[in-house]
């Protein structure tokens, strides 16, 4: 049987979502229901996976923490541990691919958050680093207790006269091969790059998107490529790193051709199996744009559209030759059938109703 956990929203959220639920399909995906509750929990907008343990991680986006659970049946989890505090509407949370590191970002308040991971799997307080503080006082160099808070951003551009200074929004952290983290931050339309300090994380630089461009979530692409999907102009952007490490802006391309800026506002991308396609869904007019890989991965077209099969699709993923998505104000999860030989999306196969899903992670 498969089986996948989903998050969503609960009450005060605009949903009825009692905590992170259950999945499961006794023939394929084209057969999925929902099976309850695994752990009560308020609004676990946003789920992630321990790189080896059967520990999944929720970020907490009413309550602004994070909370760890470890599975406790084959459809239950429990706690790991109590809630941790981070920022205000944290709305997604990555674990490093060794398992020792999370990073949580903060829509509400833009803060960009590391906690350690312990063996078991828990969340470990950050502590100042004291070997690189000895070290700064011997040898006279100037140095900073690690903190488990990144800097905060700073809007790259100016506020126009008569308008409201612009608020910084982080959305999404993605592990980087070289080790570096880059996160995106939607209000100031920033990809920030950052190298992991002691206890905490130092900004390494910054990439400046066209202002008003809203860059929301980021999938890495097997040729280096950085590719980000952006909310409010309805963009892919690739990014490459130079030989420096620096990283800039290497092509954009619209999300889709028929996608209406301030009508359609662009959520996850996620990336076929082998690579050579990018899905995005456009909440708005709910449809799902699939993109085509170019060259060496340094450029995107979009080839495939198709109906999403559920209303304001939040969240979606590729399992077994299927699109899975994620429709918070329907309150269901559709199954989409993909092209075997292109890629592209076809037809809503399955529908299951599912309470205010806002996210879908495949278990261990």
């Amino acid at each position: 049987m498969t089986r996948f956990w989903v998050g969503g929203y609960g009450e005060g959220l605009d949903g009825d979502a009692e905590g992170i639920g259950v999945l499961a399909a006794d023939g394929g995906p084209r057969t999925l229901t929902y099976r309850g509750v695994a752990a009560p929990v308020a609004s676990p907008s946003w789920l992630a996976q321990h790189p080896s343990l059967d520990v999944v991680y929720a970020g907490l986006e009413g309550a602004g923490a994070v909370q760890p659970f470890a599975r406790s049946g084959e459809s239950s989890l429990r706690p790991l541990g109590a809630p941790v505090a981070v920022g205000e509407s944290v709305c997604h949370v990555a674990v490093s691919p060794d398992g020792r590191m999370l990073i949580a970002s903060c829509y509400g308040d833009g803060k960009v958050v590391r906690f350690g991971v312990a063996d078991d799997g828990s969340l470990v307080p950050a502590t100042p680093d004291k070997a690189a503080a000895l070290r700064a006082a011997l040898f006279g160099i100037e140095h900073e207790d690690a903190e488990t808070d990144a800097a905060a951003a700073s809007d790259p551009y100016p506020t126009p006269t008569g308008e409201e200074p612009r608020v910084s929004h982080a959305h999404e952290a993605v592990f980087l091969p070289d080790g570096r983290i880059a996160t995106t931050d939607l209000g100031f339309d920033l990809v920030r790059i950052w190298r992991s300090s002691g206890t905490g994380l130092s900004l390494d630089h910054e990439v400046v998107l066209p202002r008003g461009t809203g860059p929301r979530h980021m999938v890495m692409h097997p040729s280096g490529h950085l590719h980000v999907v952006t909310e409010y102009s309805c963009e892919v952007f690739t990014l490459a790193s130079a030989r420096d490490g620096r990283w800039g802006l290497a092509s954009a391309v619209i999300a889709s051709p028929i996608a209406q800026v301030g009508v359609d506002f662009p959520a996850e991308l996620a990336m076929s199996r082998d690579g050579q396609t990018l899905y995005t869904a456009l909440r708005g007019s709910n449809t799902i744009s699939a993109l085509r890989v170019k060259g060496s991965g340094e450029a995107l077209e979009p080839f495939a559209l198709a109906e999403s099969g559920v209303d304001w699709p939040r969240h979606h993923l590729v399992h077994e030759g299927v699109l899975l998505v994620a429709g918070q104000r329907s309150g269901t999860v559709s199954a989409i059938d993909l092209d075997e030989r292109t890629g592209a999306p076809r037809d809503v196969r399955h529908t299951t109703s599912v309470p205010a899903p806002t996210v879908i992670l495949a278990t261990r």
